[in-house]
């Protein structure tokens, strides 16, 4: 089946979606779309000849735009717009890459094929004893109710909806306003299929005379329980900083541990303080932000040796939603510093212990350890090199540029800083590892945004009497999206930000014309995304969840 023509004036609550969205939903899952491999840098061709089924593309090709993402990657954006009368226009949003399946393991060949994976997956969970989130998850698909696959939670039946959405709008003959469907590249690591659409977008409205009045990302939630809290409006999106530390301690020979200062150990320490606390939160009277998690650990030595290693490596992802980057990366220091702290007075402490059972002298007390930021590193390693650092910095980020992950550019340059630099330790620098996230969430004093959120208010006020079908609002959608850049006027990257990031290319500096547009995420909802068992609630994401994107729609336009 290719196009079903949507009836000319059907409500969103009398449209039966629910066939269309799956196929769609399974003809995408179909296709790899792995982050950074050719797979996903082919996607954008293959999705424009599924929207070219419509008959409106058919008759209107040139409202089909594809664009470059940024950076190295070949994958493209594709954006389809059917227009009605006048401007206003009202963007549906959503990522199509996807996590690896190497996790899936032997059943990794039946990863895109839905209904052969589930078969699958019941046989495999059934002949076996079971974990608690193992039995959950073989009950949901004895159920019925949900479909598993790479993809198709995170976020493949979102852009299915999408489709279908937009075939529905295209099959009216008086249509008012236009819809435009974005499809973007880069979501699960840096965003840059997303940051180079909006740096598109004012050439684009302004070629296809179109003015954007909101914007609904279609991301997906997590819900262990019946769904009441996946069924959701999100105002916002929460943002995320990446924190790192590069510990340098003082190597010390296995036999005489007292005469240096354990890295690893400071390390240890730095993660013990921060590791999932939630005295670290960020909470406010809107919400509470989940706390920082570990992403990355490990020392630098690339060789044995019976010395404990010098140098060693954390990085945190650290939500937030209300908290400045100063503010964010102060409370870093902080636990950075305290963290060490312990550290020395301990290793003092146990130096005291051990001489007294060896009847022996005690070493002299360990050095205070230094915090330094990684702007104060680079600006050492200048004073050290003299004339040559700027090329010879440029030399280095040059052989990085080809690395595709972020922790490892960030790692291995401020490693070469501290060399440069001529730095010992015991000293920990700090700096952020990562692509910046902002948070973001809607304005009700601003015009377009009280208008959006009015249209989801009347949306859903049909389903309030029904507990089954109610949807709620939450103030932020807590994983990581592409919300963070889309809508966003042109600003300046936080000074703090732009100073300790160590490659360039990983401080986000968005287009001076940048558009605002205020931006919701509704989306589906199920169980475990980026896992083995990751799985999408069939009844909301092919019925439910395409009525309300449909009814909103409808209300806005």
């Amino acid at each position: 089946m290719t196009y079903r023509e949507a009836e000319s004036g059907v409500g969103s609550e009398d449209w039966q979606p629910e066939q269309r969205v799956e196929e769609l939903a399974c003809r995408l899952v179909a296709l790899a779309s792995e982050t950074g491999t050719p797979e996903e840098a082919e996607f954008s061709e293959r999705l424009v000849s599924i929207l070219m089924e419509i008959p409106y593309f058919r008759e209107n090709p040139s409202d089909i735009r594809v664009a470059d993402a940024l950076g190295q990657t070949r994958a493209r954006n594709v954006v389809a717009v059917v227009r009605g009368k006048g401007r206003k226009t009202l963007a549906l949003t959503g990522h199509y890459d996807t996590v690896s399946v190497t996790n899936y393991h032997d059943l990794a060949r039946l990863s895109r094929e839905p209904y052969a994976l589930k078969a699958a997956l019941i046989e495999d969970l059934s002949r076996r004893d079971l974990n608690a989130q193992e039995r959950k998850a073989l009950n949901d698909l004895l159920s019925g109710d949900f479909l598993p696959g790479r993809g198709m939670l995170d976020m493949k039946s979102g852009l299915a909806a999408g489709i279908a959405v937009l075939e529905r709008f295209a099959g009216r003959e008086d249509r008012e306003g236009n819809l435009m469907l974005c499809c973007s590249p880069d979501e699960e690591r840096d965003s840059r299929g997303m940051r180079a659409l909006r740096d598109w977008l004012p050439d684009l409205t302004r070629n296809m005379q179109l003015d954007l009045v909101g914007a609904i990302n279609m991301d997906v939630s997590s819900d262990q329980g019946d769904g009441s809290e996946g069924r959701a409006v999100y105002a916002g999106t929460i943002g995320k900083l990446m924190p790192f530390a590069l510990v340098v301690g003082q190597s010390s020979h296995a036999s005489y541990p007292y005469e240096g200062v354990s890295a690893q150990l400071v390390g240890a320490e730095i993660l013990r303080s921060i590791e999932a606390n939630p005295e670290l939160c960020d909470e406010d009277t809107a919400a509470v932000s989940p706390p920082p998690i570990c992403i990355e650990a490990r020392d630098l030595r690339q060789v044995y040796e019976v010395t404990t290693p010098e140098r060693t490596w954390l990085a945190f992802n650290w939500l937030y939603h209300s908290l400045s980057p100063e503010d964010l990366f102060a409370r870093f220091r902080a636990e950075v510093q305290g963290a060490a702290r312990k550290v020395i007075e301990r290793s003092a402490a146990n130096a005291r212990a051990y001489a007294e059972k060896a009847g022996a002298a005690a070493g002299p007390q360990p050095a205070a350890l230094r915090v330094m930021t990684y702007s104060q590193v680079k600006a050492a390693a200048a004073a050290s090199m003299g004339a040559g650092f700027q090329e010879a910095l440029q030399s280095k980020e040059a052989q990085l540029q080809a690395i595709d992950n972020p922790l490892t550019v960030s790692r291995e340059l401020t490693d070469w800083l501290v060399t440069k630099a001529g730095l010992a330790g015991p000293l920990a620098v700090i700096g952020f590892a990562s692509l910046h996230y902002p948070a973001t969430r809607l304005n009700p004093a601003h015009p377009l945004d009280a208008a959006l959120h009015q249209a989801i208010i009347e949306t859903l006020k049909s389903r309030e009497d029904d507990p089954s079908r109610r949807v709620k609002w939450r103030p932020f959608f807590e994983g990581i999206s592409d919300m963070s850049f889309f809508g966003q006027p042109g600003s300046s990257p936080s000074g703090i930000v732009a100073e300790n990031t160590p490659p360039q290319w990983l401080i986000d500096q968005p287009a001076a014309d940048a558009l605002r547009c205020p931006m919701v995420n509704i989306g589906p909802w199920g169980r475990e995304f980026h896992q083995k068992l990751e799985r999408v609630h069939m009844p909301y994401a092919f019925e439910e969840f395409p009525r309300i994107l449909a009814g909103i729609c409808d209300r806005m336009l």
